[in-house]
């Protein structure tokens, strides 16, 4: 379920263009039972680092946040219902949200088409969530999740630092410097991306190795890098 959970997120990170280096505040996870959400709390950790995002926080089946529509799985259905088709494609579009919930949590749920009952499987089914201003919705099986896709400053701030750790990594790694080896980072950058990183100092010299992280316009070497669509100037120097 961690996998399905952590692909479910990066696959909306990637449909509204937001990189995983870039925190996100939440994710909800709607779940049909406490033996679901136990699940799911014993790996939430893994999923919260895998996809970058602060907390997860997980509705009952029934709430109202997320909406959720039913059509036939066509091909499913296509020989087993022949001309009823019609009738239990119209029965799903007036199902509601407890009707639903009701089939995923039981695998299957009892109608009444044209005087004859039937049992809907629901493998049987498509089910989608509904967008909502400022998340983004996506589901799997018994498994939905919506993701906060709204970048606060400080969330944005955290963005930028971390896509600079990446940078500086591989100009290290570039360099030849050991794992081990301590660095001096001198940067020329906008004041916007300045104020990210000052915010964020003590994160990046620790991932860094960094002694010192000085923000300078007189530099000796200069490497040319991209944060974020914007370019700045670093110096890295190995200490000593």
């Amino acid at each position: 379920m961690a996998q399905d959970a952590s692909s479910l997120v990066l696959s909306l990170r990637k449909k509204v263009n937001i990189k995983v280096r870039q925190p996100l505040q939440k994710v909800l996870i709607p779940v049909l039972d406490p033996s679901m959400q136990a699940q799911l709390q014993r790996i939430e950790d893994l999923i919260k680092a895998e996809v970058n995002v602060k907390s997860i926080e997980y509705l009952s089946a029934d709430n109202t946040f997320i909406k959720k529509k039913i059509k036939p799985n066509f091909i499913a259905l296509g020989k087993k219902l022949g001309p009823k088709m019609k009738a239990v494609s119209a029965l799903l579009g007036d199902f509601s949200q407890d009707q639903i919930a009701l089939l995923e949590k039981e695998g299957q749920i009892s109608l009444q088409v044209e005087g004859e009952a039937l049992v809907l499987q629901l493998a049987e089914t498509e089910i989608s969530s509904e967008d909502i201003p400022g998340w983004t919705v996506a589901g799997k099986g018994k498994l939905t999740v919506a993701l906060d896709i709204t970048v606060t400053p400080d969330l944005e701030a955290e963005g930028h630092a971390r896509e600079f750790v990446n940078r500086i990594q591989k100009i290290r790694k570039d360099t030849g410097f050991e794992l081990t080896d301590r660095v001096l980072v001198k940067v020329q950058a906008p004041a916007g991306l300045t104020n990210s990183l000052a915010s964020f100092k003590t994160y990046i010299c620790d991932e860094i190795l960094a002694d010192s992280l000085e923000f300078s316009n007189e530099m000796d070497q200069v490497t040319t890098i991209e944060i974020n669509e914007e370019t700045i100037q670093v110096q890295v120097t190995k200490k000593g």
